[in-house]
């Protein structure tokens, strides 16, 4: 299927947000994605491979995609309000959304990946805060979405493997969150970290896990907390996977991923 890509920019409340929006030439088969990469709020663009490669596979798959460039958040030695921090990121997420929603008042539907998943969790709560038309839903995969990881099960631990054994440590994790609030009293609240809060105006939800992956106490924490607040969810467990899987296109894991999202999105 042909595809059309287009840099556009967004107004948000910190100046304009960069966006890359993917349209396929021919006829759509279902609704408009907003999709919001990772990088633990710190690092990552429209061009890195979990932002590019999943909108156009998304895109010719037959979704309309906007991918969000929003501010990074700013890794210095000490932490603090100073830099960008939280609400930052979040701000310029839920301006992009706004936005599609106005264009597509039939219904949008909202994505995100690792931190992107978190961002795109936050901006579900700030919408429904502010009285904002609902989601046809919201995918999330391997997010981080508690100020401090869960803690993890020995099943878990012992499907860690590489490198992420080590810089996915929980205490490297829990600092890589709280360089991305800035204090501690800002990583409290749930349009920073949506993990532990009430959540009972999610749309349904799609939330796809890495098998070897230290944040996968947070996606299981998180599903059960969606379930709890009588929220449909489908959560999957990839077998085999690691983190970050759609940054990388040539892992078997990125297709089947990609696959499972545009069936549920067309099914909702």
């Amino acid at each position: 299927m042909p595809l059309n890509t287009r840099a556009d920019t967004v107004a948000g409340p910190h100046g304009p947000i960069p966006v890359r929006r993917y349209t396929p030439a021919g006829i759509t088969t279902g609704p408009p994605i907003v999709w919001v990469h990772g990088g633990g709020f710190f690092k990552g663009d429209l061009d890195l491979p979990e932002t590019h490669e999943v909108a156009r596979a998304l895109a010719l798959a037959g979704f309309p995609v906007v991918t969000v460039d929003y501010r990074l958040a700013t890794v210095g030695p000490r932490l603090g309000r100073r830099g960008i921090r939280y609400p930052v990121p979040v701000d310029d997420v839920v301006a992009v959304l706004r936005a599609v929603q106005e264009e597509f008042p039939d219904g949008v539907i909202l994505g995100g990946a690792s931190a992107g998943a978190c961002l795109s969790a936050a901006t579900v709560l700030r919408l429904a805060s502010e009285g904002a038309p609902p989601l046809r839903g919201v995918f999330l995969a391997y997010g981080f979405f508690h100020a401090a990881l869960p803690v993890r099960s020995r099943e878990v631990i012992g499907r860690l493997r590489g490198r992420r054994r080590y810089t996915h440590l929980p205490a490297l994790l829990n600092l890589t969150n709280r360089n991305y609030a800035g204090t501690a009293a800002a990583a409290a609240e749930p349009f920073a970290f949506p993990g532990g809060h009430p959540l009972h105006d999610f749309p349904p939800a799609l939330m796809l896990d890495a098998e070897g992956d230290s944040m996968r106490a947070s996606g299981e924490q998180f599903a059960r907390e969606l379930t709890d607040a009588a929220v449909p969810v489908e959560y999957h467990v990839l077998p085999g996977t690691v983190h970050a899987f759609l940054n990388r296109p040539g892992d078997p894991a990125f297709a089947q991923a990609t696959g499972m999202i545009a069936e549920w999105a067309r099914r909702i």
